[in-house]
């Protein structure tokens, strides 16, 4: 017998549909039963690949018990935090503040007027490890619902307090933009959490910095620093030879459990190959790396391969979990990892030899398995070639792990931008046709007549909830990085119509902050709002991100003031906590360095155009802006008024619209753009 969710466009809440537990989506129907009944909510957030989500749910959801338990004493809700970043955020602050920790699944406990007075993450079904067992937690919940009514209420004001008190921090005025000092002492800030023997930032749990990642190429890019490069390729290269990178199909796990980047958390998510795939491609143009492009190439096609949709959209993310036939049983990263004899099997002894040796095969795992990992380069490339085709299409014969197939606005937008770039820069078409194909889905399927975004869809149906900031943000990167591979000035346009409908509907005008809801999304507790990342860019700071590039081709004032005002909380964040606001670092090296305006005017068919065109996308300056055109377009600013230069196609370089005498030399464009 199904529940409530069974009608969801959820993977996540149809995951859940035929659970015990009486479960609601989240909705006023939920409320206005708990307020009916006079039982506490029970919230439970979680999303289709999360590892721990699977593991609560077998232990406690699917119980009979603990589903009676629950069913009589409250009301049920279940969240896919991907459908409804809001809600997730919303009580991800509580639970952080108040435990300081979170995580997925996420267990809050809520009045019916939604107010948060008990928090956690998994709980296991009996008490182990220091964690108290589910079943305790909930009659310990409802003893303080029944007995101690007031404590309850009086617990959820003082939360609600405090996350009002939260809020205003961010609307309490604004700094200007960082400069360059600003920048150069956020650098030095990174370099004390650096690992040097290691790469990347911080200890285990270790997560890829792909938005500090680009955040440090700009600053080399803009001032030379080989300090910032040295972080920045280390870290790279040390996530592509461990074993968070899939050696055999390409693409990213989410992170790595310990600090070396060895053991990931084998889910693979779209956001995360998204914002890789660009920042490998990134360093390839600022190096020549030649395992740079070759990650960047492996990633865009993991990402057609494995995540792109019927209607040309890319999914949301593959399962951590998969069907291990020798145990019978579900298990984490049974797709990816090898035993010796996996290999022998697989290769035959000689060949499995080497394999063992040249992919770190030495037991790993508890059950003498390993994950693949490649710390030296191939001594013998085409006997390496030969080996790795053969173990995958080996792999291609074992039980695959789930794939979460809702696609989300700004993950696609994210994927559009990277594949958009990755095809024009390494000569793949292909690449950018599919970028062009998910744009397309993301205009027939999100985008509502009135201009507004959806979050999701799935199977080419739309799903119900509205988009929030990073949709529009991201959505808008997607389409301005498109514009400028193709010239087609309507991606241009529409990235303008999105980007007005953010200055409407999700900036203070006051303070130049940007909300995560619009002014007519549902209310919660309290308006989300966030500047620092997490496993996307913020999207107040993608949202200035592309503000700044709008501007930068338009010549747009408005849009470009809006820019300005936002960075403000990055120069406050910025000197203090580099790691989490990478991606508004990034725009502020683009603030600082203009961004330059490259504008290129020829004939189509010409191949000095398009070498030029190419030139100009190869340029290494922070967040430069490039159109291309034939001379006299008046549709783009920025090509306005640009003639050609003795009758040969042109390029000119510019800041603020003021620009440098025109080139018809492709090499003295490149010079003039890093």
């Amino acid at each position: 017998m199904t529940n409530r969710l069974a009608d969801a466009t959820s993977p996540y809440l149809q995951q859940h549909a035929d659970n015990p537990v009486d479960w609601w989506p989240w909705g006023p129907e939920a409320f206005a039963e708990a307020e009916r009944r006079g039982v506490p909510v029970l919230l439970s957030v979680g999303y289709a690949a999360c590892h721990w989500c699977h593991v609560m749910a077998h232990e406690s959801f699917e119980d009979d018990g603990t589903a009676a338990y629950v069913n009589a004493h409250f009301v049920a809700v279940k969240v896919d935090r991907e459908e409804r970043p809001d809600v997730d955020a919303v009580y991800m602050e509580a639970v952080q503040a108040a435990t300081g920790h979170g995580g997925w699944p996420m267990t809050v406990f809520l009045t019916p007027a939604k107010d948060p007075f008990y928090f956690g993450t998994y709980f296991p079904p009996e008490p182990r490890h220091g964690m108290p067992g589910f079943r305790q937690v909930l009659e310990g919940v409802v003893s303080a619902w029944s007995d101690r009514r007031d404590e309850v209420d009086e617990v959820a004001r003082r939360i609600r307090t405090d996350l009002a008190e939260r809020a205003r921090v961010y609307a309490a005025g604004t700094l200007p933009p960082p400069g360059e000092a600003d920048l150069h002492a956020a650098v030095v800030e990174l370099t004390r959490g650096f690992d040097e023997r290691r790469g990347g930032f911080g200890g285990a749990p270790k997560f890829p910095p792909s938005m500090v990642v680009e955040w440090l190429l700009r600053h080399h890019a803009r001032t030379g620093s080989e300090a910032a490069l040295e972080m920045a390729r280390r870290t790279c290269d040390a996530m592509a030879r461990g074993g968070l990178y899939d050696q055999l199909g390409g693409g990213f796990a989410r992170y790595s459990v310990d600090a070396d980047w060895v053991v990931p958390h084998f889910e693979k998510m779209l956001y995360d190959n998204a914002l890789l795939l660009r920042a490998y491609l990134h360093l390839w143009r600022a190096t020549g790396d030649p395992q740079a492009r070759r990650i960047a190439l492996e990633t865009a096609d993991f990402l057609l391969r494995e995540l792109r949709t019927p209607e040309g959209g890319f999914a949301s993310a593959l399962d951590a979990d998969s069907l291990d036939p020798a145990a019978g049983k579900s298990a984490e990263g049974a797709y990816y990892a090898w035993t010796p004899e996996q290999l022998t099997a697989a290769l035959g002894p000689d060949d499995a030899a080497t394999a063992a040796g040249l992919f770190e095969v030495t037991g790993t795992f508890e059950h003498g398995s390993s994950v693949l990992q490649l710390l030296r380069d191939p001594a013998d490339p085409a006997a390496y070639d030969r080996i790795r085709a053969r173990l995958a299409e080996a792999r291609a014969e074992r039980p695959a792990p789930a794939r979460d197939d809702k696609v989300v606005a700004a993950w696609n937008g994210l994927a559009v931008a990277a594949l958009a770039e990755t095809g024009a820069l390494l000569e793949r078409p292909d690449l950018v046709e599919a970028a062009e194909r998910a744009a397309d889905l993301l205009l027939s399927v999100h985008l509502t007549a009135d201009g507004r975004l959806l979050r999701t869809s799935r199977d080419g149906r739309p799903g119900p909830n509205a988009g929030v900031l990073e949709d529009y943000a991201d959505t808008a990167e997607g389409f301005l990085a498109l514009y400028a591979v193709t010239g087609d000035t309507a991606w241009l346009d529409l990235a303008g119509g999105l980007l007005d409908t953010v200055l409407a509907h999700f900036a203070d005008p006051a303070s130049g902050a940007f909300h995560d809801t619009a002014d007519d999304a549902e209310e919660l507790i309290r308006r989300p709002q966030d500047p620092t990342d997490n496993a996307t860019p913020s999207g107040w700071t993608a949202a200035a991100g592309a503000l700044l590039g709008y501007a930068a081709y338009t010549g747009s004032e408005r849009h470009r003031t809006a820019a300005e005002k936002a960075l403000g909380i990055v120069t406050a964040l910025g000197t203090r906590a580099p790691r989490f606001v990478g991606w508004g670092l990034a725009v502020a090296e683009a603030l600082v360095d203009g961004p330059r305006e490259v504008a290129v005017v020829g004939p189509a068919d010409d191949p000095a155009t398009a070498e030029l065109h190419r030139t100009a996308l190869r340029g290494t300056a922070p967040g430069a802006v490039v159109a291309v055109g034939a001379p006299g377009s008046k549709d783009v600013p920025l090509l306005a008024g640009r003639p050609l230069l003795d009758g040969r196609p042109a390029a000119y370089v510019c800041r603020h619209f003021t620009c440098d005498a025109p080139t018809a030399d492709a090499s003295r464009l490149a010079e003039r753009l890093g």
